[in-house]
């Protein structure tokens, strides 16, 4: 190479290097990856982007440029850089907080944690002792709710409030006169009033008493308030809804494509009260198939700046608890206006796809239509007829259980992972006592309708998500990320003791990988088990306008576009499609991405409030059977306690080891495995044990088995 070369090339690295350095200190707390920076610059060439990779490796030996993650970059400094993230405390006091793009947690000693609770956003400052980072709070930008759940202790001149969630880490203290009627062990809610020194107690206030802890609506009352669910709609909010019309007129059908002459239906649980997706079916004359998914077009009724706007963006989700909904929209959207049920018109936001018969799309088509039901399947009614019953639609309904069966296999052969799970649901008295559990299977009619809602989402991202020239059109994801290289080494080392083992880091295909651990284990004792490991090594899924694609699904684009009545994103998702496909001009990314942040942290909290109202109810139904004996499997184990979870009701609790007879057992870590340390019996994940009900605590939701030699 020449000189005249060199010197150019040499310039040229040096000024890309500038470039690359410029676009770090853009979003500074942001790690990002060379590709991502690549983009920004608007860089195409493989070999550039190679360059771009290894002068950030470069960066990251001088010193100016963080490595957070393998293959995550953040822009160095000094000695500290402030940070904002979500805090998680344990019981004793120690923090960890959650940055994005760092893989691990910034750790936070007790005396670091200043004002800041559980779930809290808080700013840190980040320290960097070496390779290890750890932290100190210098404030709380937001707090995680307003109100806390927990029980009076009163004394004789104030009164401490015990929280109920064990990771607020404080007590707060209340003055007599801040108690508004509170009795001792009351269950009650709480404001915090002031917090001047976070080395002492926060003072509050009793804002609502709730009651004695053990009653059904008090224990379902204190699950609303703990997670900061909203428990009614304002009266504004009410009377908006109450004063849109139910007539279409004339004028809004001739804007829609008209499927009311089109075979039509929905298929949906037996207690479902919102209809927000419906199928048609049409013979075309060459052969193939015309399948629309039709699903509510909410976007129609909720409009942009309106009060029902605001209140379901704040919501941004239905929660299902064992006994309640707590819904999105106020009910004249979600059980009438919106809600697909037969025999009315309804306008809908359609993919419409004309298939062959191995299910492959020759043509789709998006757009706004009218439909009219033509009935309403259960899941059990359709999966008769799938099963070979006669009945109405039977043709229809079979073709699709087929299409459906081979979207479903061309889904599994390009590595997406099949993490259908079992749902536990209760027959409850009319006080709210469960009298009976049973699980909820997946079925053929619950997979057809997965498989065609996965195949409108998928197609709707991928119409969008690919560039049209140069130009981006911001939109909302539904996305995935691969697991971290720590959680796939911590779920080689978990299944290594049950005898099965993953590729070495270089040679793994995660996807594939995953995907294969999970057929070896399939029907086998410890499935359960691994499956459940296997969910934890991977990250959650999430919204973003930043498509990473669906690792789960195996899908380089993905969306949520079938669910607007009970999902804010959805809504987002009409409104963006609508707008593209009218060649409007790309949105404000920046918004978007907020709005797709809330929407991730509110499913979070609705997930955790879900699964807490299900705990109380499996320990109460088990408290109520003490003595009885259950087929268990075990579940887990450390030190302390075996865990088992029971066959029929999936209520896991615990046994204290030292409580197990006939031998003394202890934990080996490394083998994951009890071991007796005369007879050398071993209990190992997945084992099928039998246990009895001893004990638990309803209010901690916990249940404490003894084991029962077989």
């Amino acid at each position: 190479m020449s000189r005249k070369k060199k010197n150019k090339f040499g310039s040229f690295k040096r000024d890309l290097r500038n470039d690359i350095l410029q676009v770090l200190q853009v979003s500074p707390k942001k790690a990002i990856n060379h590709k991502q920076i690549a983009a920004s610059l608007g860089i195409s060439d493989s070999g550039v982007r190679t360059l771009i990779f290894e002068i950030l490796i470069e960066e990251v030996a001088n010193g100016h440029v963080l490595e957070v993650e393998r293959g995550k970059f953040l822009p160095a400094k000094v000695d500290t850089q402030s940070m904002e993230g979500v805090i998680d405390i344990s019981r004793y006091g120690r923090g960890y907080v959650s940055i994005p793009g760092f893989d691990d947690d910034i750790e936070i000693e007790k005396g670091r944690i200043g004002f800041a609770l559980q779930g809290d956003t808080v700013e840190i400052e980040v320290f960097k002792r070496g390779r290890k980072l750890s932290g100190r709070v210098i404030r709380v930008a937001q707090r995680c709710r307003e109100r806390y759940v927990g029980t009076i202790q009163l004394y004789k001149e104030h009164a401490f409030f015990l929280p109920s969630d064990k990771k607020i880490h404080v007590d707060f203290f209340i003055p007599k006169h801040d108690l508004n009627g509170a009795h001792q062990d009351d269950k009650v809610v709480v404001e915090i009033v002031k917090w001047e020194n976070p080395e002492h107690k926060p003072f509050a206030k009793v804002i609502e008493v709730l009651g004695q802890p053990g009653s059904h609506q008090v224990e379902m009352n204190a699950i609303i308030y703990e997670y900061d669910l909203p428990t009614a709609f304002p009266e504004a909010v009410h009377l908006e809804s109450e004063a849109i019309s139910t007539a279409i007129s004339e004028e809004e059908i001739g804007k829609r494509k008209d499927f009311r002459k089109t075979t039509t239906f929905t298929i949906d649980p037996y207690d479902a009260k919102d209809f927000d997706d419906a199928l048609s079916f049409e013979k075309l004359e060459n052969g193939h198939l015309n399948i629309g998914v039709h699903i509510a077009d909410v976007s129609h009724y909720v409009q942009p700046n309106t009060l029902l706007e605001k209140e379901a963006l704040k919501r941004a989700t239905s929660v299902y608890l064992v006994d309640r909904t707590i819904p999105m929209l106020p009910e004249k959207l979600s059980n009438e206006l919106c809600s697909l049920r037969p025999n009315e018109d309804k306008l809908c936001f359609s993919a419409v796809f004309e298939m062959n018969g191995e299910g492959e799309i020759i043509h789709k088509w998006f757009g706004r239509t009218i439909i009219h039901s033509d009935h309403r399947f259960t899941y059990e009614e359709a999966q008769e007829i799938i099963e070979g019953k006669q009945g109405p639609f039977e043709d229809e309904i079979r073709t699709l259980n087929e299409l459906a069966n081979k979207l479903r296999a061309k889904r599994f052969k390009k590595g997406s992972i099949d993490f259908d799970s079992d749902e536990v649901k209760f027959k409850l008295d009319e006080t709210g006592k469960p009298t009976g559990v049973f699980i909820k299977k997946m079925k053929d009619s619950n997979q057809l309708i997965e498989d065609f809602m996965l195949l409108a989402n998928r197609e709707v991202a991928a119409y969008i998500g690919k560039k049209t020239g140069e130009m981006q059109r911001p939109f909302v994801y539904r996305i995935h990320d691969t697991p971290s290289p720590e959680k796939i080494n911590q779920l080689r080392t978990f299944i290594g003791h049950l005898g099965y083992k993953l590729p070495k880091a270089r040679e793994i295909d995660h996807q594939n990988t995953i995907k294969a651990l999970l057929d070896q284990v399939k029907d086998q004792p410890e499935e359960s088990s691994v499956r459940i490991m296997a969910i934890r090594a991977m990250a959650k899924a999430e919204y973003s306008t930043h498509n990473i694609g669906h690792f789960g699904l195996a899908f380089d684009y993905y969306t949520h576009f079938t669910s607007p009545i009970r999902r804010y994103p959805d809504v987002m998702v009409h409104r963006l499609l609508q707008h593209y496909l009218d060649q409007g001009k790309p949105v404000s990314e920046s918004e978007l991405e907020l709005k797709c942040k809330h929407s991730s942290m509110q499913e979070k909290k609705a997930a955790e409030a879900e699964r807490a109202s299900i705990r109380y109810k499996q320990v109460e139904y088990l408290l109520a059977r003490k003595g009885e004996t259950f087929e268990a499997r075990v579940s887990g184990m450390n030190k302390w306690s075996l865990f088992a979870e029971t066959l029929d009701t999936r209520c896991e609790g615990a046994i204290p080891i030292e409580s197990i007879s006939g031998d003394r057992f202890e934990f080996i870590s490394e083998q994951y495995v009890l071991r007796g340390m005369r007879r050398r019996e071993e209990i190992h994940l997945g084992d099928r044990i039998l246990v009895r009900v001893k004990d638990g605590n309803l209010e901690d939701r916990i249940i404490v088995f003894e084991k029962i030699e077989s």
